[in-house]
């Protein structure tokens, strides 16, 4: 019996898809996998017994990404689940700051006593009036799950679209309409752009990437919009450009001491993947991930450990060894399950950074010794035994 903790309350719909070999338990000690969404774990402990760790959403700076792979214990996510969500939210964004809705809706507020509303009305909205987002200029950077999506359904709206995404997979490109014009440099997307929406991860290079540089490449007027990750945009460069009129608004989904004081800025309090659908998506997807690691091994949207697969194990015994990145592992990986007179009849290696995966499926089970022996390996820091 596998025993899965909810860090966070996590949708049936994807708890309800946990077998009767799973138990749901309401504790963390000798849990097979945790299942989270937002409740930090960098200060916790975690027992011998944790494998994987799922995230119910994207994001992951709430975990302790490299202290899980030092302990062998990988962290999933699930990029794509929540796309739709965002990208609605992303639009709904670009249609408050092109039309003064919030402000207009403030304004009725404020006089609803008033018996002549409807007069007043007719007489004072041209103070709310905006402009359409057909026919304007919208650069996506990032074209990854959200961003296609975003850049897809802008398009269908009439806009013109540009698309930048150095690192864009295959079937990524694949599911970009073909009105969205692929850009091979950013500043093109800055300097003519009406408006700018930011989807990519926050890395060293992304950190801060929207700031006073390349705020002074764009449109007098532009709108920029960010529903990605909070420090992707300066936010002092921000304050700036939007008192000196160089930015017409920004919109972003990550409220803070800054973000929220800024004149002329829509914050939104992270409502990006909140729909009962986002969470639903996500729940399933984690567990899905979840599941496929502990009865097969398969590792897919790890954040920690390589991307790995050997489909369903129909083996005599599968085991999946987690170890450094380093010369020689394999050989001894390899050489120590034959030092115990067992065939390989099937096997993978992946790596990731200084993180390395390697599944073997064997001829007949490995015994208590052979699996010692690949635990004392150095750098070996995790095995276990599928079947």
């Amino acid at each position: 019996m596998k025993k899965i903790f909810c860090l966070n309350a996590i949708s049936k719909f994807g708890t309800d898809m946990l077998t009767e070999d799973y138990q749901l338990v309401d504790e963390m000690k000798d849990a097979d996998g945790v299942l989270v969404r937002s409740a930090a774990m960098h200060e916790m402990e975690f027992p011998e017994s944790l494998k994987a760790i799922a995230r119910a959403g994207a994001g992951v700076n709430n975990i302790p990404l490299d202290e899980c792979a030092k302990k062998g214990i990988v962290v999933f996510n699930t990029p794509g689940a929540n796309a739709n969500g965002v990208k609605e939210l992303v639009i709904a964004g670009m249609l408050l700051a092109s039309r003064d809705v919030v402000g207009g809706i403030e304004w009725c507020q404020s006089i609803k006593e008033d018996p002549n509303i409807a007069k007043a009305v007719e007489k004072g909205k041209k103070a709310f009036a905006g402009c359409e987002i057909k026919g304007k200029k919208l650069g996506v950077i990032g074209l990854g799950a959200i961003g296609a999506e975003v850049a897809n359904a802008a398009a269908s709206l009439g806009m013109e679209v540009y698309g930048y995404d150095p690192f864009i997979s295959v079937n990524g490109a694949w599911g970009l309409s073909r009105n969205v014009k692929h850009i091979t440099s950013v500043d093109t997307i800055y300097q003519e752009c009406d408006y700018i929406t930011v989807h990519v991860p926050l890395l060293d290079t992304t950190r801060g990437m929207i700031n006073k540089t390349t705020i002074d490449q764009m449109k007098k007027g532009v709108v920029v919009l960010n529903f990605a990750r909070d420090l992707l945009v300066n936010d002092d460069d921000m304050a700036v450009a939007l008192n000196e009129g160089k930015v017409h608004k920004y919109v972003t989904d990550f409220p803070n001491p800054k973000s929220a004081n800024m004149a002329g800025a829509i914050v939104i309090p992270h409502l990006g993947a909140s729909t009962e659908e986002s969470e639903d998506n996500c729940a399933m997807m984690a567990v899905q991930e979840m599941m496929d690691y502990l009865e097969n091994g398969n590792i897919k949207n790890s954040v920690n450990y390589p991307n790995c697969s050997m489909g369903v194990c129909h083996a005599a015994s599968r085991v999946a060894v987690l170890h450094m990145n380093v010369p020689n592992m394999i050989g001894q990986i390899t050489g120590t399950v034959a030092s115990g007179n067992v065939n390989i009849s099937d096997m993978t290696n992946k790596s990731r950074d200084q993180y390395a995966y390697t599944m073997l499926d064997l001829e007949k089970p490995a015994g208590d010794e052979i699996i010692g022996k690949l635990k004392a390996i150095d750098g070996v820091l995790g095995v276990r035994v599928i079947q």
